[in-house]
């Protein structure tokens, strides 16, 4: 019997053969801590007795939540931590350069074939590079901190099957809300994703992270891509045979198989204010808004913001509605601003803001109140999420996100 991407990896770090269902104990490659986690993740490594890190190279903590602060209780997270990377050795700290899910693949901390975890429920991002990645609660964390290993149950697998090439205005942001808009929120709980197909192999790296990063909102465990020259350009290595291999067999045994034909696919928004209430922009055109925020650790890297910037360049973001760019990290941002890119976003009226997690988490920069529509590209479109638990939350890629701004409502990008 043949195995999927997820049975592989874990396989090879247990160093024996493992099906769906199967609980074993893995070492851990990298761990992720951010800044709203770190208090807790601190006092319950200590309450566990544990006096020293297994490995002080292995473990990033991140500031990108709480920065800047915008509550006085955010800085007694930065106090906490800094007495924490000071007491146990740590080497990898990021104070605002960016968003935890941006910097851990961007700052090569991930590889194919990897097995991480992280305190946030995005961190299924890096199966963009074909690496095992989960989030975890504090506990959790803090256990990992001090072993060096994590239980898992090894998890059965969807594949996604997606073929041809995506019409113009169609992006991954797009697929992946139609997917969920299939599975619903509850569809792949507790499962990994497996995506491949012409139109997967086409997607960049960073159209791939768009994906793996929400496939937690149909409950999945991961989300796997298999490794390729894209993959060895952006991790900056040379794949192996070892990495490469990390493909589902023809024989392997999937719980569900699903097809796309990319050519079918249309913009979408996932409406208030469930992620899996799916609709065709179309649908929806006319609906007047109030704000569009275009970031996150979803949709704010570098073809994101220009993307937006090929709808905006020459044109005005329309009267009293308010466009918010927050690049994922400082080296987007950098980028962005060397290409030409905010110039465009600037000009058309845009908020440029310090590259972080912002208005998606509910912090700083845009908060919106009662009876206030925002059409964002970020993750989740919850109640209270981006301010009042009245505001309606449509969720697009940068792409509709840049064409409902310059419009003043909904509208299909063109």
């Amino acid at each position: 019997m043949g195995q999927t991407i997820i049975e592989k990896i874990v396989s090879r770090n247990v160093g024996k053969a493992v099906k769906p269902g199967d609980i074993v104990t893995v070492h851990v490659d990298r761990v992720m801590i951010h800044d709203i986690f770190i208090p807790f993740v601190a006092e319950k490594f200590e309450e566990m007795g544990f006096t020293r890190l297994w490995d002080p190279d292995k473990v990033v903590l991140i500031y990108d939540h709480l920065v800047p602060a915008s509550q006085v209780d955010d800085t007694r997270h930065f106090r906490i931590g800094n007495a924490f990377v000071e007491k146990y050795g740590m080497k990898h700290i990021h104070r605002s350069d960016g968003i935890c899910h941006q910097l851990m693949t961007e700052a090569l901390y991930v590889k194919p074939g990897d097995i991480v975890f992280g305190t946030d429920s995005h961190t299924t991002t890096y199966g963009c590079v074909g690496a095992f990645s989960s989030g975890i609660g504090y506990t959790e964390m803090a256990s990992i901190l001090g072993t060096g290993t994590m239980w898992i149950k090894v998890p059965e697998t969807i594949k996604v099957m997606i073929e041809g090439d995506l019409p113009k205005n169609v992006t991954s942001k797009d697929v992946i809300l139609r997917l969920i808009g299939d599975l619903r929120a509850d569809g792949a709980t507790y499962q990994a994703l497996e995506f491949c197909g012409s139109a997967v192999e086409r997607m960049s790296v960073a159209s791939r992270m768009t994906m793996a990063n929400m496939a937690i909102e149909a409950g999945a465990k991961c989300a796997l891509f298999t490794p390729d020259e894209k993959t060895a350009e952006y991790c900056q290595m040379e794949l192996t045979e070892k990495e490469r291999a990390l493909v589902g067999d023809p024989d392997a045994s999937y719980i569900r198989t699903l097809h796309y034909q990319a050519e079918e696919l249309v913009p979408v928004l996932a409406c208030p204010s469930q992620v899996d209430n799916i609709h065709p922009v179309s649908a929806l055109a006319g609906t007047a808004i109030d704000q569009v925020f275009i970031g996150s650790c979803t949709n704010g890297r570098l073809e994101d913001l220009r993307s937006a910037a090929d709808i905006l360049k020459g044109k005005k973001v329309a009267p009293f509605v308010k466009l918010i760019v927050t690049p994922a990290s400082r080296k987007i941002y950098e980028q962005a601003l060397e290409d030409g890119t905010l110039s465009v976003l600037a000009a058309a009226g845009a908020i440029i803001t310090h590259p972080g997690c912002g208005l998606c988490c509910g912090r700083t920069g845009g908060i919106l109140s009662d009876g206030e529509r925002v059409v964002a590209t970020n993750n989740r479109n919850f109640l209270g999420r981006m301010g009042t638990s009245k505001v309606e939350i449509f969720l697009a890629s940068p792409k509709t996100a840049a064409a409902c701004a310059v419009a003043g409502k909904i509208v299909v990008p063109e």
